[in-house]
């Protein structure tokens, strides 16, 4: 089965201040459909810039990227975002709501760019609010609702597409334990009942431990991972 993600070789410099600065130095890997892992590290490891990566939100300075097999390296711009918004949905520790626009509409408008008619998109929306425990909230506003309430909000929104893949990037950071447990149960379900691949970005062992696979990430490199996928290339254990 060809991998939702597949990275050979990923490196990623940034210049600062007339200096070359390497956030990755080489790293390979792939997510299998429906696969749930987490990539943990601590701050400055490279973990969120393996992410933007991943997600098509930043391009390698040299490596390749596959997503369901197709090379990124040759999408031009326009392109990379269509396939970005047909095929991976993002969660982030912010949440990243309109703050006057109402659950539903802030689910819906994913799908405003794929050119679905309103009561489409309305429809497609209160499912996948539904699927998180909000269907009792469809129009109320972010500051009506709890920290939690307003991640399961973006949550929906990253699943409102049908992505083969959910990237969460410290999903849990801004949120109290136990708003923070009840997400990663939600991802944990959304991942087992959809098929939906889950590539969580965390520096908190005990979110990574929801994951079924640990790749941890230290100076641009792979340190270690759990998973069995062969991998190539020269960054950490086996990548």
């Amino acid at each position: 089965m060809t991998p939702a993600l597949e990275a050979i070789d990923l490196t990623r410099s940034y210049q600062l201040e007339g200096l070359s600065v390497d956030a990755l130095k080489g790293v390979s890997l792939a997510i299998d459909q429906g696969e749930f892992a987490a990539i943990i590290g601590p701050s400055g490891s490279g973990k969120s810039t393996l992410m933007h990566l991943l997600g098509c939100l930043d391009r390698p300075t040299s490596g390749v990227l596959r997503i369901n097999g197709v090379e990124m390296a040759g999408l031009a711009d326009n392109d990379l975002a269509e396939l970005r918004n047909r095929t991976i949905g993002f969660v982030f520790q912010s949440f990243h709501l309109l703050a006057r626009t109402s659950a539903l509409e802030n689910v819906a408008l994913p799908l405003v760019y794929r050119g679905l008619g309103r009561t489409e998109r309305l429809a497609k929306a209160r499912a996948a609010l539904d699927a998180v425990g909000l269907g009792h909230r469809l129009d109320h506003r972010p500051s009506q609702m709890s920290g939690g309430e307003q991640q399961r909000v973006a949550i929906a929104r990253a699943l409102v597409g049908e992505p083969k893949v959910l990237l969460a990037d410290e999903p849990t950071g801004n949120l109290d334990t136990r708003n923070g447990e009840e997400v990663m149960r939600i991802l944990d379900r959304l991942n087992s009942e959809s098929g939906v691949a889950v590539v969580l970005v965390t520096h908190e062992p005990e979110v990574a431990a929801h994951a079924r696979r640990q790749i941890h990430v230290r100076d641009g490199l792979i340190e270690s991972d759990t998973g069995t996928t062969p991998k190539t290339g020269r960054g950490g254990e086996g990548a």
